[in-house]
């Protein structure tokens, strides 16, 4: 099938033709013809990197009619990035037609500049909720007009915690509109928007639900946790070509990471919450134009990745929610190529290795880090191959031979290469003498390792005594989950990201680590905040540092689940293994 047999206009199908659209991906041929040809509402569930901007931005821009200027389709993306790229993606497809004005609203930019842009004029708004509440609150957007609603990255969203900003801004749209929702995965929050917004939804599946594209190989290395640095390195140096994306769970781990490889002579730049707008955009831009080659990454800051050709993605550390695996392994084997998916993991992680696979439905290979014989070997191949491809300008170098080859008459040929590998690979080769063997015992299954902490092994980070553990009143019953927590915190107490630590998410309460310093700042701060009318009631617990084990509560109040909770994560850490095993299954 070719992209003028779906219905489009002939100026969309010539600004697509340019920019080097060729056939349509799955999605693109089931969601585009139904859009143009059905005034309804839609659900499309792809795995990431399949093509679903086009599936909706195509048919949103060929509906649009250019002669109001008043806001006619509005999409709603969880970060900057993912917004940002959306509206460059829709200019491009409107590029041929006249008088079509998307406007990216985002926040961590002058606002002033976005109002005035749509103060002007605009058919079409993509934004962040955050944003979008404020400039709805300010009275600068007016959505009485807007025919078409589109949730992009609906899950992920739900999971950062929009849920509230979700439901306020839908309600400020017209009943008669229609909302096209596309996700990656299928979970019971995005089930729900879909109950509460949606009418008789048209429901289209590429692959099964939260299922993550079959072209990508899923690998994972089993390491101590002191040698995952250095299994990184060895992972990353065994593949000279790598065009990567590297994960971390927090903005410290995202840094550190980063500035190792930049130290250690690595291609590499990090990309978080800490950089401004400028320097994120900065970073992307030598990403996007392969002047960079790794890029170090957490989840929020990198989901608007939209980049062609990256081999790897490597997971530093697993994420907390199986949701996101999906979303970061998505970033490799776009447009119908190939890409590998790597997992370094501890031994106590075995387990989440097994329910990822029930989940996204694909298998995961394990593997060996690499011996330091066989890194180097590559390394050398690779480069003896760089040089026997480089083609020779005898032009420009021709007058300079007479002066090289005198002084290299009596050397062999073998004594140069010698020579110039020994120039270009005894740092390299000095450093690799000295790396031990880092893969770690582990099966697949993970069940001996696995249970070690539930034995009375010392859990992540529970047991810093640097660390403080928060009880909160709000579980998976009231729609609480990590990205709202996470969100509540940083907006209300000014905390840097990392000075949280392991989050435990159960039915009926939650439990969460930070920095002992901190702990003032989140009693004081957080006692007036709410979760959608809820109060969190935030207090602080024992254990986490504190000499007592049990991890009884401070205070007495809800008194059945402070007792429970101090069951769960008596010595033997339960609490920690079962909540994670939950976010891993759900």
């Amino acid at each position: 099938m070719k992209f003028n047999e779906l219905g489009l206009k002939d100026n969309i199908l010539s600004a697509i033709s340019e920019m080097g659209y060729e056939a349509p991906t799955p999605i693109q041929q089931k969601a585009i013809p139904y859009l143009l040809e059905n005034d309804s509402d839609l659900i499309g569930l792809a795995s990431t990197g399949t093509g679903k901007t086009a599936a909706f931005g195509l048919p949103l821009i060929n509906k649009i009619d250019s002669s109001s200027k008043n806001t006619q389709g509005l999409i709603i993306c969880p970060t900057r990035e993912l917004c940002i790229q959306i509206a460059r993606d829709l200019d491009a497809y409107s590029s041929k037609l006249r008088d079509v004005k998307v406007t990216a609203v985002y926040g961590g930019t002058d606002i002033s500049k976005q109002i005035r842009q749509i103060e002007r004029g605009t058919q079409i708004i993509v934004a962040t909720p955050g944003r979008l509440v404020d400039l709805i609150n300010r009275k600068k957007v007016k959505l009485w007009e807007v025919e078409t609603v589109v949730l992009d990255e609906a899950d992920e969203m739900l999971n950062m915690g929009f849920k509230e900003d979700i439901d306020s801004i839908l309600q400020q749209t017209p009943d008669h509109k229609n909302v096209w929702l596309f996700s990656a995965t299928m979970s019971k929050e995005v089930a729900r928007i879909a109950k509460n917004y949606m009418t008789e939804p048209f429901e289209i599946t590429v692959g099964g639900k939260n299922e993550t594209n079959k072209n990508i190989e899923h690998h994972y290395y089993v390491v101590n946790e002191r040698d995952r640095y250095t299994a990184l390195k060895g992972i990353i140096d065994f593949s000279p070509n790598i065009y990567g994306l590297i994960f971390c769970r927090t903005r410290r781990d995202t840094a550190a990471v980063a500035d190792k490889l930049m130290a250690n002579g690595y291609n590499a730049e990090p990309l978080h919450g800490d950089l401004s707008q400028a320097q994120r955009d900065r970073v992307m831009d030598k990403f996007r134009s392969k002047t960079l080659q790794i890029l170090v990454a957490t989840d929020v800051a990198a989901r608007g990745i939209d980049v062609d050709d990256i081999t790897h993605v490597i997971h530093y550390q697993l994420p907390e929610d199986v949701e996101n695996y999906t979303h970061r392994s998505g970033r490799t084997a776009r447009a119908g190529k190939k890409g590998t998916s790597i997992a370094l993991i501890n031994t106590r992680e075995s387990r989440k290795i097994k329910s990822i696979e029930r989940i996204i439905n694909s298998d995961f290979q394990l593997k060996k880090v690499p011996s330091p014989d066989e890194i180097c070997m590559i390394q050398l191949q690779n480069t003896v191959a760089s040089i026997t491809d480089t083609e020779i300008d005898t032009t420009r170098i021709e007058k300079y031979m007479p002066a090289i080859l005198e002084q290299f008459e009596d050397v062999s040929k073998e004594d140069v290469l010698k020579k110039f590998l020994s120039v270009e690979f005894n740092k390299f080769l000095s450093y690799y003498e000295n790396v031990k063997d880092v893969n770690a015992k582990s099966s697949k299954g993970g069940r001996e390792e696995g249970f070690k902490s539930r034995r009375g092994g010392k859990s992540d980070s529970r047991d810093d005594e640097n660390r403080q553990r928060f009880f909160v009143a709000l579980g998976r019953k009231d729609g609480f989950n990590h990205g709202a927590l996470l969100r509540l915190l940083l907006d209300n107490t000014g905390m840097n990201k990392g000075a949280i630590g392991k989050i435990d998410i159960l039915e009926k309460f939650s439990f969460f680590d930070a920095d002992k310093s901190e702990t003032e700042k989140i009693l004081s701060k957080m006692q007036t905040v709410d979760f959608e009318g809820q109060t969190m009631n935030i207090e602080k617990t024992k254990g986490g540092g504190d000499s007592d084990k049990g991890g009884r509560k401070t205070s007495s109040r809800r008194n059945s689940g402070g007792d429970r909770s101090s069951r769960d994560r008596g010595n033997s850490g339960n609490s920690g293994n079962r909540s994670r095993r939950r976010s891993y299954n759900n």
